[in-house]
This record gives C-alpha cells, sequence and structure tokens, in this order.
C-alpha cells in the first residue's frame, strides 16, 4: 500500500498500551491469564453443552455459538497484544493488519447477532411457552445460524475491501490492534466513503440489533406484570439475567465508544473502552453464564459425576 509520497507500506506499528515500561511484565502476566481464562472457560462451555443432553435446546445452541465467537474474538486480538508488549518494535504486516480488522469487525458483529436470537428466545420462551417448541424449531434456529454468519461476513468484508483501497500517509497506529477508525485517521485519500459505509452499517449491525433486544425484553416485561407473581419475576430474572448482563456489558461499551462520542475522549481512555468489549467482556460471559445459569451449572455437576463413576468402573 503507498503512502502520500510514493513509498510503500509494508507494516504498521502498533503503539499499544499506555503502560509504564517499569509496569510491562506485571500486565503481561495478566493479560495471559485474561486470555487463557477466556480460551477455557468459553471451551467449558461448548463442551458442555455437547455433552449434555439437557442443553440440547435453541437457547444453548445459541449460547454455544455465542462462546464460539468470544473465544475467537478475543483470539484476533489477544496473541498479538501479547507478542508485541515482549517485542521491541510492536509491527504487523500491512496484510495482516488488515485480516485482523476483517476478523475483529466478523466476530463483533456475529456477537451482535447472536444476543440478538438469545433476546428472541427468551421471549418465545416467556410470552409463548405453548408453542416454545412449534415456535423456535430446528429449522428457524438454523435459518438464523446461517443468516448471522453470512450477514457477518458480508459486512466484515465490506469494510475490508473498502479499507484496502486506501492510501496511508503514516504507518503508526494508537492502539494496540488494526482499529477501523485508528486506520482511517492514518488516510491520506478521500474516506467519505468509508465514513458513510460505517455510519449507514452501524445503525443495521449494532443499533437494531440493539431495539431488537430491548423490545423483547420489554415485551417480556409487560407480558409478566400483566399476572405479576413472585414466581414470574423470579422466572425472568433466572431465565433471562445472564442474558441481560451480557448484552449490557458489550452494547454498553460499543455505543459509549462509537456511537456517543466525546470531544474529551483522549486516545487513552478510547484503547481503555476498547479493552472492556475486546478483552474483559469475551472472559466474564462464561462465568456470569455459569454462575447465573442453574442449568449450566447442572450441566457441570452431571459431567463431572459421569465422569467420577466412569474413573471408579
Amino acid at each position: 500500500m503507498k503512502m502520500g509520497n510514493g513509498t510503500v507500506i509494508s507494516e504498521f506499528i502498533l503503539l499499544g498500551l499506555p503502560i509504564d515500561p517499569d509496569q510491562r511484565d506485571l500486565f503481561y502476566a495478566l493479560f495471559l491469564a485474561m486470555y487463557v481464562t477466556t480460551i477455557l472457560g468459553n471451551l467449558l462451555i461448548i463442551v458442555l453443552i455437547q455433552l449434555d443432553s439437557h442443553l440440547h435446546t435453541p437457547m444453548y445452541l445459541f449460547l454455544s455459538n455465542l462462546s464460539f465467537s468470544d473465544l475467537c474474538f478475543s483470539s484476533v486480538t489477544m496473541p498479538k497484544l501479547l507478542q508485541n508488549m515482549q517485542s521491541q518494535v510492536p509491527s504487523i504486516p500491512y496484510a495482516g493488519c488488515l485480516t485482523q480488522m476483517y476478523f475483529f469487525l466478523f466476530f463483533a458483529d456475529l456477537e451482535s447477532f447472536l444476543l440478538v436470537a438469545m433476546a428472541y428466545d427468551r421471549y418465545v420462551a416467556i410470552c409463548f411457552p405453548l408453542h416454545y417448541t412449534t415456535i423456535m424449531s430446528p429449522k428457524l434456529c438454523f435459518s438464523l445460524l446461517v443468516l448471522s454468519w453470512v450477514l457477518t461476513m458480508f459486512h466484515a468484508v465490506l469494510h475490508t475491501l473498502l479499507m484496502a483501497r486506501l492510501c496511508f500517509c503514516a504507518n503508526t497506529i494508537p492502539h494496540f490492534f488494526c482499529d477501523m477508525s485508528a486506520l482511517l485517521k492514518l488516510a491520506c485519500s478521500d474516506t467519505q466513503v468509508n465514513e458513510l459505509v460505517i455510519f449507514i452499517m452501524g445503525g443495521l449491525i449494532l443499533v437494531i440489533p440493539f431495539l431488537l433486544i430491548i423490545t423483547s425484553y420489554a415485551r417480556i416485561v409487560s407480558s409478566i406484570l400483566k399476572v405479576p407473581s413472585a414466581i414470574g419475576i423470579c422466572k425472568v430474572f433466572s431465565t433471562c439475567g445472564s442474558h441481560l448482563s451480557v448484552v449490557s456489558l458489550f452494547y454498553g461499551t460499543v455505543i459509549g465508544l462509537y456511537l456517543c462520542p466525546s470531544a474529551n475522549n483522549s486516545t487513552v481512555k478510547e484503547t481503555i473502552m476498547a479493552m472492556m468489549y475486546t478483552v474483559v467482556t469475551p472472559m466474564l460471559n462464561p462465568f456470569i453464564y455459569s454462575l447465573r445459569n442453574k442449568d449450566m451449572k447442572g450441566a457441570l455437576r452431571r459431567v463431572i459425576c459421569r465422569k467420577k463413576i466412569t474413573f471408579s468402573v
């Protein structure tokens, strides 16, 4: 990719996190522990859902896909961050930067769509319990998953191709990964098309799914309030509490960073907010679902007991 003066960019320099050199090893150990926790936690959810037949339901089909998405989402940025923290020159090849941006967009969008599918599943389960198995048929669940994967692939490819056509005046990215907005600030060529597509597609991929989730839970609350009871309220909290926690973590940080920008936002503040939804959220999701979900805890107990019986035999 050519720069404005005719030279060719073969790599970008990632400035990374604003960490004092004396504390670099401490933060390296912390981020490594967080990444390992993310991988193991999400793998545990996927394995439990596969092994326990009680969890072979639409909700847990979507949850296993969400865990896979979280696992990959974290793996897009964390290994490179850890590598660069131990490197004297924290660089990433030009092709590698665009590849990282593609997969970052892909798995971030996939998580957004999966959260919508899970919200719809909870809406049907609580508001139409007698028709749940009919409405949430295997065909519908499979269609929702395929649609989620196809739409996210299209969106990520579109932004990657638009970014690939740009020329860059500099190669220093003030971030710990190849963030799309950070790359646009380095471009010499016209970025109006990129910014227009970001605005339009951002509404389709982020705002509309968020509104659909809010609408689903508003209908759930309305349905419960029509016949208020302690059992009904407990049912809402037990079935929706974990999902709402994940939605709040994911959309809260993303909307705060991209849709509610502030003139006072510094590069450091934006980097820290990005860490919240790229690193912290994928790590916390397994804890939220396992600690607040009795089905997951029951599945874990059954799998452990089954292994103990097999081992003793």
